[in-house]
């Protein structure tokens, strides 16, 4: 068997080269970067070491598949913990809200902050977040999207219409829950996916469940970036060659389809399947002019965000490791930044990780993307009110603290298109086989993985988009 290129050590490539390499393929993978992670990278400004990525694991469930695909338990590479709270809810009249796992003590907190009458509302609205992930997950997240066939499941969408899929999410949020702010705990989640809650469809409903239900957890060591490294670390176990440091310059292919790749050094790579793993915008300089996709003709890219990376003297006493502290104006934050301009008071979500090293916090402001605004004017402004309001919530002056700041440009300039690390939004037109393929049809061999194809954004859906891409190649040459 030819062996298989993998674009990318991001999680999506890593995941794909695993399950391959475990398969008994070979394997090589090729990063430009010096360091597995991709967008879920690390960094350090003096003693302090940031994750730049995604800062919440959900669904450990599906991390832990990819190392069982090699025969290993996660544990051993990976020792997780589940963070008590998920979250840290802060609403804008100074009530809070822990949000825990279990359905009885989150079912307590509720009742303590919303009252008994909400509580059972909380109940049954949880039952129904049960049910539509029970639907949706094998049906449509675990699930390979890159054929119009697998849309044709009526059941599941008829069940979906029944329980409310095809709302909008925060009417199907306000049709059981009244408490605006147990609404807010269950919608905004919706940003994940580069949607408000007005215009997610409820489906997205499921990563409330993920969040709420399924929990939250972090690595015991190593931070975010720990997963990157122990699936790299296992990719080596089982024999796979990474190459860091080397960038693609293109995907080689003839009549048959995918030949190789070629290193910008020079060198070529053969291979007769090639996983691309990276920004699919900024790879099309890669790729043959007939792998294009009609998809992404007009892609509509999700808001960015303003990312303040600080480091503390000492660890802050009583915090979680996050905490969202939501602002006044819900509904007008989202109209701003819809229309490209900063939200006018803005939802932060805190992360103070416990410290492993010298203690850390990040805050992230979500904010428009390249598209929209000049951000060499409105990123100082930003940053100072942003420091203002992080003094009002008590997190002291940070002003001469070391920080590290990462807004749009600077997204861009580590290769997100449009200076977002949140892809493509999730607005219908861009879910499912809608969402860009994960196969070039006119170009055998040439698989796709990462955020910008199915199932799409999130740590979960990524490595899921690894294992199907990983389960395609090894389906076309069984």
């Amino acid at each position: 068997m030819s062996p298989v290129v993998v674009v990318g050590a991001g999680l999506g490539g890593l995941s794909a080269a695993i399950h391959l390499a475990a398969a008994g393929r070979e394997v090589t993978v090729v990063e430009a970067l010096g360091e597995p992670g991709g967008c879920c990278g690390t960094t350090r400004l003096g003693a302090y070491r940031f994750d730049t990525g995604p800062s919440v694991l959900t669904m450990p469930g599906v991390l832990a598949e990819v190392f069982g695909a090699a025969g290993q338990e996660l544990r051993h590479w990976l020792p997780l913990r589940r963070l008590d709270p998920s979250y840290r809810m802060v609403f804008d009249d100074g009530s809070r809200l822990d949000v825990q796992a279990e359905r009885e003590a989150m079912a307590e907190q509720v009742r303590a902050v919303c009252g008994p009458a909400e509580a059972a509302r909380y109940e049954r609205y949880r039952s129904l977040l049960d049910e539509l992930f029970r639907v949706e997950w094998p049906a449509f997240i675990d699930a390979d999207m890159t054929r119009l066939r697998a849309l044709a499941r009526p059941a599941a969408l008829l069940r979906l219409a029944r329980l409310g899929g095809f709302r909008r999410l925060d009417r199907l949020a306000a049709r059981h829950l009244t408490d605006p702010r147990l609404i807010k705990a269950h919608t905004f989640q919706s940003l994940y996916v580069g949607l408000s809650p007005q215009r997610a469809l409820g489906i997205y409903a499921v990563i409330a469940h993920m969040d709420t239900v399924g929990g939250v957890y972090f690595p015991r060591h190593g931070g975010m970036h720990a997963i990157p490294a122990a699936m790299a670390a296992l990719l080596e176990k089982l024999g796979a060659d990474l190459r860091y440091g080397a960038p693609a310059d293109r995907v080689e292919t003839d009549g048959d389809g995918v030949t190789g790749v070629l290193l910008r050094d020079g060198e070529r790579l053969a291979a007769r399947h090639v996983v691309v793993a990276c920004d699919r915008l900024a790879a099309r300089r890669l790729l043959p002019s007939r792998a294009g996709d009609w998809r992404l003709r007009r892609p509509r890219h999700s808001p960015s965000c303003l990312v303040m990376h600080v480091g503390l003297d000492r660890p802050p006493t009583g915090q979680a490791h996050h905490t969202l502290h939501f602002g006044r104006d819900w509904n007008e934050t989202f109209t701003a930044l819809e229309a490209g301009r900063p939200q006018p008071d803005p939802s932060l979500l805190v992360t103070c990780p416990a410290p492993d090293g010298h203690a850390t916090l990040s805050v992230l402001e979500p904010a428009p993307n390249l598209r929209h605004t000049d951000w060499d004017r409105l990123r100082p402004r930003l940053e100072s009110r942003l420091l203002d309001r992080m003094a009002r919530l008590g997190y002291g002056d940070l002003s001469g603290a070391p920080r590290l700041v990462l807004d749009p440009p600077a997204w861009a300039a580590r290769g997100h298109t449009a200076g977002t690390p949140f892809a493509l939004d999730h607005r219908f037109t861009q879910t499912a086989w809608l969402r860009p393929s994960a196969v070039a049809r006119r170009v055998p061999g040439l698989h796709f993985a990462g955020m910008y194809t199915a199932p799409g954004v999130g740590v979960p859906p990524v490595l899921i988009s690894g294992r199907l891409a990983a389960e395609r190649i090894l389906k076309e040459t069984r």
